[in-house]
């Protein structure tokens, strides 16, 4: 092989210099292959959609975002190797992602220690939470709390008289977050949890669950889990010809969803982000046309294709702007831009508007959630 001239070698390592110098790296981790792939390949897709959008619009002060895209495997373990790459490694200046609340958990503790933003997306509340429910000061989540959820469920719950309840809960880190934040908001909604049982993700029938708690005979089933388990949930309902209303969380509003429970999720009710119901919504609502902006740029990529929009879609495009607007203000410097995320105030995304603060590291309340019920094959509005 013919050798370099040092001269021209050091030029070419200038110029890649310069080229490096010239973009800014982002960190972008999510479930590519797992349990939960459904959710992180798209979340992926949608993580380059605004990338390239913020790109071919001039980028970020004259500068372009990189994004390095890592495949979690849903391993709390790999994931958190995969958050060191990008802090001492890469010299990422924030990561975006995961996919899970018990892969994002294992790397709270990471990005603290070297002190790099992240914005997760995921669901549950305790990646965000340090001390007595304190916020993770690293530690930004896009999609909306647990809490949040619950409470617009609990909401909807009371309107309809449905008070006493039966609640199944999965085995893991969203599923417990789940039921601690029920048990704590029942009493200010006035409703009596008669009953609750748990399984796991990866259960394949959840009978003998669904008869206990039926005996305990409730006026809604509450159900929280993602995956196909929630599907499962309301087939085995069906097979046991239980005749009361079936709520899940809002990890389920997807078309996925529908597709695995097939006649079994007809009725079925559940708080979802307004992303699901776009035609729906009002003239009126400042989110309609960031919506409607994101479902064009999604089908003209063809994502729709192979991953129709879901509840979860917007989540990568949401924490990517923030963080994105958060650089074009300050540049940057760790400390200075987790203190800018901090203060975002009315950003008008696909999940909702969000005012995040010191003591709350999400930004999103009640009113960024809609009920959606599954009637003929599709999500509509919840009468």
């Amino acid at each position: 092989m013919k050798k370099i001239p040092g001269l021209i070698l050091g030029l070419i390592l200038i110029a890649s210099s310069a080229m490096a110098a010239d973009t800014i790296k982002l960190g972008a981790f999510f479930d590519l292959s797992g349990r939960a792939a459904f959710i992180g390949t798209p979340t992926k897709l949608v993580a380059e959609m605004v990338v390239d959008k913020i790109n071919g619009e001039g980028g970020i002060n004259g500068k372009m975002l990189e994004l390095k895209i890592d495949d979690t495997e849903a391993d709390p373990a790999k994931t958190a190797s995969i958050a060191k790459k990008y802090i001492y490694k890469d010299k990422v200046v924030a990561i975006i992602g995961p996919t899970l609340t018990d892969t994002g958990m294992n790397v709270k503790r990471v990005v603290d220690k070297g002190q790099t933003p992240i914005f997760m997306t995921v669901g549950g509340d305790p990646v965000i939470m340090g001390g007595k429910f304190g916020p993770y000061k690293w530690v930004f989540k896009s999609p909306q709390r647990s809490s949040i959820a619950v409470e617009r469920m609990f909401i909807y719950l009371k309107s309809k008289g449905l008070t006493k309840v039966a609640l199944l809960a999965a085995a893991d880190g969203f599923g417990k977050d789940g039921s601690r934040w029920m048990d704590e908001l029942a009493p200010k909604y006035g409703i009596d949890i008669v009953a609750r049982e748990s399984f796991g993700t990866r259960d394949t029938d959840m009978t003998v669950q669904l008869t206990k708690v039926k005996n305990s005979n409730p006026q809604a089933l509450l159900a929280w889990t993602i995956g196909p388990a929630g599907s499962i949930l309301a087939k085995n309902k069906a097979q046991l010809d239980i005749d009361i209303p079936l709520f899940q969380c809002h990890g389920l509003p997807d078309p996925k969803y529908i597709e695995l429970a097939g006649a079994a999720s007809e009725g079925d009710r559940m708080p979802a982000t307004k992303l699901m119901v776009a035609d729906e919504l009002p003239d009126s609502d400042p989110q309609k046309p960031i919506i409607q902006e994101f479902i064009k740029l999604y089908k003209e990529n063809g994502y729709d294709k192979q991953f129709p929009i879901n509840t979860h879609s917007g989540y990568a495009w949401d924490a990517i702007m923030i963080v994105a607007n958060a650089i074009k203000k300050v540049g940057t410097d760790p400390e200075t831009l987790r203190a800018e995320i901090e203060n975002t105030k009315n950003y008008i995304g696909i999940s909702g508007i969000y005012n995040i603060t010191n003591e709350d590291h999400n930004g999103l309340d009640v009113n960024s959630m809609v009920m959606v019920q599954v009637k003929n094959g599709n999500f509509v509005l919840a009468e």
